[in-house]
């Protein structure tokens, strides 16, 4: 059951691209080069490795995503790898357990479920692109640590207006 739960600004490093549904590797596939960069530097994470959605274009399959990872404080970027700051504010969270494919049945009935509570999403559509404020996928589960999809957690956080 999804929760409204108040966050406060989260400070990460993260890497930014426009990708296609079938390019997400692209983005995803660095987060462990993300982790990597900041263990180099001795800076541990301070959460889950996340996807950041800024744009979503499923008309043209064009997405702007970016992969991140919490840190404790700011950091300063290098190369591609980019300081960030998730926005405060209210957010709908809601968790999953199971294979990442059955996410869009998670976030479909996520969407309806603020529909029904009149919630009214940090999102602006604009010739039928979604910009959003802050659109969070939060990879709970180390994937050296357990390999099957299936017994995966997520988090889904999806910011208020």
């Amino acid at each position: 059951m999804p929760q409204i739960v108040e966050f406060p600004e989260r400070p990460y490093a993260g890497v930014r691209r426009a990708i296609t549904m079938t390019t997400f590797g692209l983005v995803g596939d660095r987060i462990g080069e993300i982790i990597g960069w900041l263990a180099e530097r001795g800076i541990a994470p301070a959460g889950a490795p996340f996807l950041r959605y800024h744009s979503i274009d499923m008309a043209n399959d064009r997405l702007v995503v970016e992969a991140g990872v919490p840190v404790a404080t700011p950091v300063e970027g290098e190369g591609d790898i980019l300081p960030g700051t998730l926005p405060a504010g209210r957010y709908v969270a809601v968790s999953h357990h199971g294979h990442l494919d059955q996410l869009a049945g998670v976030i479909e009935s996520l969407l309806k479920w603020a529909g029904e509570q009149g919630l009214e999403w940090d999102m602006t559509d604009k010739d039928g692109v979604e910009h959003w404020g802050c659109r969070l996928e939060l990879y709970n589960t180390n994937p050296m640590v357990e390999p099957d999809m299936n017994n995966w957690d997520t988090d889904l956080q999806f910011r208020l207006a």
